[in-house]
């Protein structure tokens, strides 16, 4: 299979760092150091970009998640002026830490900003504790996810929503500015068969982390998948288009047969320079 099969997306360094996955360099790049890899990503035709949302994490989870977390609405303001075409992917923005209201009001504006790029990748949240600190309920994070992802597709796009569910309700509310796409993409992030089922029946995509490729295709393989469901996944291994790209063209192959329809490229680099360098190398062996 030809990786001309496959959109490509990129998990935006420098806004998160994973231990032993991110590169030295990124520990004191700045904001130009990311508008400059989304204006590369933007012109070389790359699908969407990311960033995530943590409020703040527990210091023992440090070496397992990473400590960074860039605010994704503030990052992705910056990066929409900075860029044209790219899609601007929160991944994820955790449903339980917001009023559906708070999301539709402030994504929906960065969604105007942007001209219509914003792709909304929402998840149920893990982080006890983070839960705790802003006094968000826990134990029925789940039910409020589902209700929260009702009344986010009733109120994005709508300049008077209303909506009446089991957690939230609103009616006689105006929400201006608002997005500007007439059907935002909605997409589930998580690491379970449960996120796919919710994603399935209730969103447009699922964006799953540290989920292998054989698992999520096993997975895919339960449903029945709409027209138009983005499957984003990320290779079993990270690509060196450079040094190896008859490796980098099996593994995209791969991972297109494993079900997806967005490949999220994470590379091997040592240097803002050598990752524009895999970008760019990235996108020719694509275009090919």
């Amino acid at each position: 299979m030809s990786t001309a099969t496959a959109k490509l997306c990129i998990a935006t360094p420098v806004v998160t760092m994973f231990p032993g996955v991110s590169a030295d360099w990124e520990v004191g790049a700045s904001i130009e150091d990311i508008a400059r890899v989304a204006e590369a990503a933007d012109r070389l035709g790359y699908h969407h970009l990311t960033c995530s949302e943590h409020i703040a994490l527990p210091s023992a989870e440090a070496a397992r998640r990473g400590a960074r977390y860039w605010d994704p609405l503030a990052t992705f303001g910056y990066l929409a002026a900075r860029t044209e075409r790219i899609r601007l992917a929160t991944n994820v923005l955790v449903l339980g830490y917001h009023h559906p209201l708070e999301i539709a009001k402030r994504y929906g504006t960065l969604d105007k900003v942007s001209n219509g790029r914003l792709i909304l990748g929402v998840g149920v949240g893990s982080l006890k504790e983070e839960f705790d600190l802003i006094g968000a309920p826990f134990a029925d994070r789940g039910a409020r996810a589902d209700d929260a992802l009702a009344a986010l597709r009733a109120a994005l796009s709508v300049a008077e929503p209303s909506y009446h569910g089991e957690f939230y309700s609103f009616d006689g509310m105006v929400v201006d500015p608002r997005a500007v796409q007439p059907r935002v993409p909605l997409w589930i992030g998580g690491r379970t068969l449960r996120s796919l089922r919710r994603a399935v029946a209730l969103a447009d995509g699922w964006a799953p982390f540290n989920v292998r490729l054989q698992q999520a295709r096993e997975w895919l393989g339960r449903f029945d998948i709409p027209p138009g469901f983005e499957v984003v996944l990320g290779p079993a291994h990270r690509l060196d288009p450079l040094g190896s790209p008859d490796h980098t063209r099996e593994l995209i192959a791969e991972t297109v047969a494993h079900g997806a329809t967005i490949v999220s490229a994470t590379f091997r680099h040592d240097s803002l320079q050598h990752y524009l360098e895999n970008l760019h190398a990235l996108a020719e062996l694509n275009a090919t």
